[in-house]
C-alpha cells in the first residue's frame, strides 16, 4: 500500500494517479512473488515470468543501486508495449534480499497511434516503441541514454518519463521497507519468513482446491472479430481439477488474429490467477505459493498465446473476454460461488 500511495502521490498521468492502472509487487532472489499491492488483479500473475527474462539476461551482473525496465511481450514477458515493468533488487550488506516490483501503464510509448492501445495494428512494430529487458540505472548511475531515447519517441515525454521515475521512486520505498525489516530482524530470518509464506499460502490453495469437486467443466465465449475478418474469435476455456491441483486449458481457442486484440500468454496466466483467487478465501496470501497447484495450457500461436510479431496493443479486450469464459466455466464447477458469465470486453474505446 505505501509504494502504491507512492506511486499515486509522484505519477502526471490520469491513467495512473486516477485510473490507478498499475500495480507494485514483491519477488524473492529467485523470482517468487511474496506480496502484490491493491491495484489490478490482472497484473497478478505477470511479474514472476518478466523478472524472470530480468534475471536470466542479466546473471551474474546484478548489482545494488542497480534498477531494470522492460515492456516487450516477446523478448521480456510483457503484457503490451504501455506497460513499463520495473525492478529494483534490493541488498542489504551485498546479499541479495528481493526485488522491489512496478508496473505502470503509460498515457503514450509512441507507434502510428497516440496513447498506444490502436486495434487496427497488423504487427508489433507498429505499436511503439519495444523495451527488452534493459538495465536503466547502473549500481546507482542513470542511463541517460534510456531517457534519452524514451524522450524522443514518446509524443508526451513529460508525463510518460514522470510516470516511470514514480515507478521507480515506489520501488525504492519498497526497497527501504524491506531494508528496515532486514536490519530489525535479520536476513535470514526475512528469507525463512518469504519461502514459509510461499508454502503456506500453497497448503492454503490446495486446501481449497482439495474441497472442492473432481472434474472437468468447459464454457466458450466469442469476440464478435477483429477489425479485419467478419470471422467470430472463439475463446474455449475448459478447467479440469484433480485432487488438490487445477488446470485451465485454452486448447480449442481461435489462433492468433491480424488485428491488434492477441492475448500475450503473461496476461492469459495472470487472467487465469485473478479469476481462481476471486473464488478463495478472502486470507489466501496473493503469492506464488498460491499459483503452484494451477497449470495453464495455451498453445503457442492461438490468440491467448501468440507468437511474434502478432500486435497485442488493444488486448485488454481479449483479457475481458477470457476472464468471462473462465468464469463461465467455474460457474459450472462451483454454482453456488460463481455468478455466470457477464458481457465485459465487448469494444473498447481509446480516446487520445
Amino acid at each position: 500500500e505505501e509504494r502504491a500511495a507512492t506511486v499515486i502521490r509522484t505519477a502526471r498521468s490520469s491513467v495512473i494517479k486516477e485510473a490507478m492502472d498499475f500495480s507494485t509487487g514483491l519477488l524473492d532472489p529467485q523470482g517468487n512473488l511474496v506480496a502484490q499491492g491493491l491495484c489490478l488483479p490482472v497484473h497478478m500473475g505477470s511479474f514472476p515470468p518478466t523478472l524472470a527474462t530480468v534475471l536470466k539476461k542479466f546473471a551474474g551482473d546484478i548489482h545494488p543501486g542497480d534498477v531494470f525496465a522492460l515492456n516487450d511481450p516477446y523478448e521480456g514477458a510483457g503484457l503490451h508495449l504501455p506497460d513499463i515493468f520495473i525492478f529494483k533488487p534490493i541488498y542489504l550488506e551485498n546479499h541479495l534480499m528481493g526485488f522491489a516490483a512496478a508496473i505502470g501503464h503509460q498515457t503514450d510509448i509512441g507507434g502510428r497511434v497516440a496513447g498506444g492501445n490502436a486495434c487496427d495494428n497488423t504487427e508489433i512494430y507498429q505499436e511503439g516503441l519495444r523495451i527488452p529487458p534493459l538495465k536503466i540505472v547502473d549500481r546507482g548511475r542513470v542511463v541517460e541514454a534510456f531517457f534519452d531515447i524514451l524522450r524522443i519517441n514518446v509524443r508526451v515525454p513529460d508525463t510518460v518519463i514522470g510516470d516511470v521515475r514514480a515507478t521507480i521512486a515506489a520501488c525504492t520505498r519498497g526497497e527501504r521497507g524491506l531494508l528496515a525489516l532486514a536490519q530489525k530482524h535479520g536476513a535470514a530470518a526475512i528469507a525463512a519468513d518469504m519461502a514459509n509464506l510461499l508454502d503456506y499460502s500453497e497448503a492454503l490453495m490446495r486446501a481449497e482446491l482439495a474441497a472442492f469437486p473432481d472434474g472437468s467443466w468447459e464454457f466458450e465465449d466469442f469476440l464478435d472479430d477483429d477489425g479485419f475478418s467478419p470471422d467470430p474469435i472463439r475463446i474455449l476455456a475448459r478447467i479440469i481439477k484433480q485432487g488438490s491441483s487445477i488446470t485451465v486449458d485454452f486448447t480449442g481457442t481461435s489462433p492468433q488474429v491480424k488485428g491488434s486484440i492477441n492475448l500475450p500468454i503473461a496476461m492469459t496466466q495472470s487472467c487465469v490467477y485473478a479469476c481462481l483467487r476471486s473464488v478463495m478465501d478472502l486470507g489466501l496470501p496473493t503469492t506464488s505459493g498460491f499459483m503452484r497447484p494451477i497449470r495453464v495450457i495455451a498453445e503457442a500461436g492461438s490468440i491467448v498465446n501468440p507468437v511474434h510479431p502478432a500486435p497485442v496493443a488493444a488486448r485488454g479486450l481479449t483479457s475481458m473476454r477470457v476472464t468471462e469464459a473462465i468464469w463461465g466455466a467455474l460457474a459450472r464447477m462451483l454454482p453456488h460461488k460463481v455468478f455466470a458469465c457477464g458481457a465485459q470486453g465487448d469494444f473498447g474505446v481509446t480516446i487520445a
